[in-house]
């Protein structure tokens, strides 16, 4: 069953996205982050090239031809045909159709109100279909 984590309150979605594609690349999975548009994509592409000065965070659009062999793949469409099912990002306000299939899923959530009432939506969403999510709060220990 899919290991759902929520991590609340976040100031920056993408750089915690980067952040959170770096450790699991670190940690040797592979990660599917999925964006809200092709805006959201766009930006979160050039992000993962600047994130940090000495780490190297391998990335190809879901479309690419590298995609299977790339750790980090960005989508922001969650009908894509995905290379890998490791770990999900979730940057969108909706739950990913094929989250089930991933080892593990994170959904990311800002402070903004909006979001906030996304992610809750999200979370009774997942709770109805019988997954128990985690919360974490962003700055909290």
């Amino acid at each position: 069953m899919t290991r759902i984590d929520f991590h609340t309150n976040v100031p920056d979605k993408l750089a915690y996205a980067c952040r959170l594609a770096r450790k699991a690349y670190m940690a040797h999975n592979k990660v599917v982050l999925l964006t809200e548009d092709a805006r959201q994509l766009a930006t979160l592409n050039a992000a993962l090239w600047t994130f940090s000065d000495t780490d190297f965070l391998p990335h190809v659009l879901a479309d690419d031809a590298l995609a299977p062999q790339t750790p980090i793949v960005l989508t922001a469409s969650d009908s894509e045909q995905l290379p890998h099912f490791d770990i999900l990002v979730n940057l969108s306000r909706h739950p990913p159709a094929n989250f089930a299939r991933f080892q593990r899923l994170f959904e990311i959530v800002s402070a903004d109100q909006d979001d906030a009432a996304a992610g809750r939506q999200r979370y009774a969403f997942y709770k109805r279909q019988d997954f128990q999510p985690t919360h974490f709060v962003a700055g909290k220990t």
